[in-house]
C-alpha cells in the first residue's frame, strides 16, 4: 500500500520501511522550536530531566510575541530564554535586532527544509508544510522531553487530499484559498488529519501562499499541511537550505480519508467574520457596510515581502481613512530591509500607516494593537476568536493583505478593486 507525503516521513524518522494511519511511532527530530512565551515552561521540563541538549543546533529558540519587551513580565520571560540559550549554545537563538517572526524566519533562513520533521511549541509550526516537511505544533513538556531526547511519539495521522484546480486570479492570495477551505470543512474538519496539497492548481500558488496556508492547517484542526515538493520549492530553498535534504512525495496509491477539490480559478476575495475562521463569506457578498476601526498587515500568516509588495500597490497615492488606525507589521528583519529598499515603507508612512519592529504583539492580543469594546479590525493574523485581539466586545475579520489594505483605506470592509 502506498504512502501519503506525511506517512513518508514519519517512517523514514520511525526507522521504519512504511506506516499507517492510526499507528504509534517513535521519531528522531530535525528541529525542535519554542517562543518567549513557549520555552520557559519548556525549559523547566528540560532541567527536571537532567540532561544536555540533545543537539544545540537542532534547537530554534524565538523571542517575538512579547518581545521587545512590553513589561517586566515579559522581560522575564525572554530572559530565561537568552540564558538558557547562552549557556546551551543554541545555534538558531535571534536576540532583538536579529529575531523577526518565528514561522517567518525559520523557512527565510533555511533552516528548516524538505523532508524535515519538526515540532514547536506553537500551533503555527505546520507553516513548514510548505516547504514539503512535517511539521506540528505540541505542548511544552513534549518539548521539554524532545530538547533532551531528539524525539517524539506520534500518531500517525489520516490525510486529507486537497486538489487545487484552476488558475489564481490576481487579487486573490493565499489566504483567500485557505480561508475558503477552512469555510468548506470548518474548524474542525481536519481534526488531527494531515492537509495534503495536490493537483495542477498547485504550480500557480507562490511560496507566500502556500506558506499562508501551511500555517492555517491547524485552524481546520489540521495536525500538518503539506505541499508538494515542486519547481517553485526547489528555487525557494536553493538560497537558504545548506544541509542536505530528501523531499517526498506521495505514492500514486497513497491512501486518503477524504478529498477535496477547490477550483481556484472560481476564488473571490474572501473575509472569516467573528468569532472562527470558518466562518467565511465573499466580500461581494457583504450587504451592509461593516464598518472598521483598526487594520493589522503582518503576523507569522501574511508578514512576507510579497504581503507587504502587496498592500503597497493598493496604498499607493492613498491615506488610511479618518478614525482607522493601521499598524505594519514586517516579519522579519530582512522583510523589513528589503521593503525600505523597495519604497514599501515609504509608501505605508505615507498613506499613514504605523510601522512596527517584527512582533506577533497584535496578533495574539499581547501588544501593538489592542482593541476597546465595540472596535472592529480587519486583520491578516490567523484567528479571530472572542477577546483574541483585545476586550471581549471586539471583533477580528480575517482577510489577505489585498482586503486588509483596501479596508484600510476605506474606512470598511472592501475589495482591492473598489480602490483602483
Amino acid at each position: 500500500m502506498g504512502m501519503t507525503m506525511s506517512e513518508k516521513i514519519l517512517a523514514q524518522h520511525a526507522g521504519l520501511e512504511c506506516v499507517e494511519a492510526g499507528q504509534l511511532v517513535t521519531c528522531k527530530l530535525d528541529m525542535v522550536l519554542a517562543n518567549d512565551i513557549t520555552a520557559p515552561p519548556s525549559i523547566k521540563i528540560f532541567e527536571s530531566i537532567g540532561r544536555p541538549v540533545f543537539d544545540p543546533a537542532k534547537i530554534a529558540l524565538v523571542p517575538d510575541h512579547f518581545q521587545p519587551a512590553k513589561d517586566i513580565k515579559s522581560a522575564e520571560l525572554a530572559k530565561i530564554v537568552r540564558d538558557f540559550a547562552i549557556k546551551h549554545k543554541i545555534v538558531h537563538y535571534f536576540e532583538q535586532g536579529r529575531v523577526g517572526i518565528e514561522h517567518v524566519i525559520l523557512p527565510e533562513k533555511g533552516i528548516v527544509a524538505p523532508g524535515m520533521l519538526t515540532i514547536g511549541a506553537d500551533s503555527h509550526t505546520c507553516t513548514y508544510g510548505a516547504v514539503n516537511g512535517f511539521a506540528t505544533g505540541v505542548g511544552s513538556t513534549d518539548l521539554g522531553a524532545a530538547m533532551a531526547t531528539g524525539e517524539a511519539w506520534f500518531k500517525v495521522p489520516q490525510a486529507i487530499k486537497v486538489e487545487l484546480t484552476g488558475q489564481k486570479p490576481a487579487g486573490i492570495s493565499g489566504k483567500d484559498v485557505i480561508l475558503t477551505l477552512i469555510g468548506q470543512i470548518g474548524v474542525d474538519g481536519a481534526l488531527y488529519k494531515a492537509l495534503e496539497f495536490a493537483g495542477d492548481g498547485v504550480k500557480s500558488l507562490t511560496m507566500t501562499d502556500r506558506l499562508t496556508i501551511s500555517n492555517m492547517a491547524i485552524e481546520a484542526g489540521g495536525k500538518a499541511g503539506i505541499f508538494p515538493y515542486d519547481e517553485v520549492t526547489a528555487a525557494y530553498v536553493k538560497e537558504r537550505v545548506t544541509k542536505p535534504f530528501e523531499p517526498v512525495a506521495a505514492d500514486e496509491d497513497a491512501v486518503y480519508c477524504q478529498t477535496v477539490t477547490i477550483d481556484l480559478s472560481s476564488l473571490k476575495p474572501v473575509v472569516a467574520f467573528p468569532h472562527l475562521p470558518g466562518n467565511t463569506r465573499r466580500v461581494e457578498d457583504i450587504e451592509t457596510p461593516i464598518a472598521i476601526q483598526q487594520v493589522i498587515i503582518g503576523s507569522c500568516t501574511n508578514g512576507r515581502l510579497e504581503d507587504l509588495q502587496i498592500a503597497a500597490e493598493i496604498f499607493k497615492g492613498h491615506k488610511v481613512a479618518e478614525g482607522v488606525r493601521c499598524i505594519v507589521i514586517p516579519g522579519s528583519p530582512a522583510v523589513y530591509r528589503e521593503a525600505m529598499k523597495r519604497g514599501y515603507i515609504d509608501i505605508f508612512l505615507d498613506a499613514d500607516c504605523a510601522v512596527s519592529t517584527p512582533t506577533c504583539g497584535p496578533c495574539l492580543g499581547g501588544y501593538m494593537g489592542i482593541m476597546a469594546a465595540g472596535e472592529k479590525c480587519v486583520s491578516t493574523t490567523n484567528r479571530n476568536f472572542r477577546g483574541r485581539m483585545g476586550h471581549v466586545d471586539s471583533e477580528v475579520y480575517l482577510a489577505g493583505p489585498h482586503v486588509a489594505a483596501a479596508s484600510a483605506i476605506l474606512g470598511r470592509i472592501a475589495t482591492a478593486e473598489e480602490v483602483r
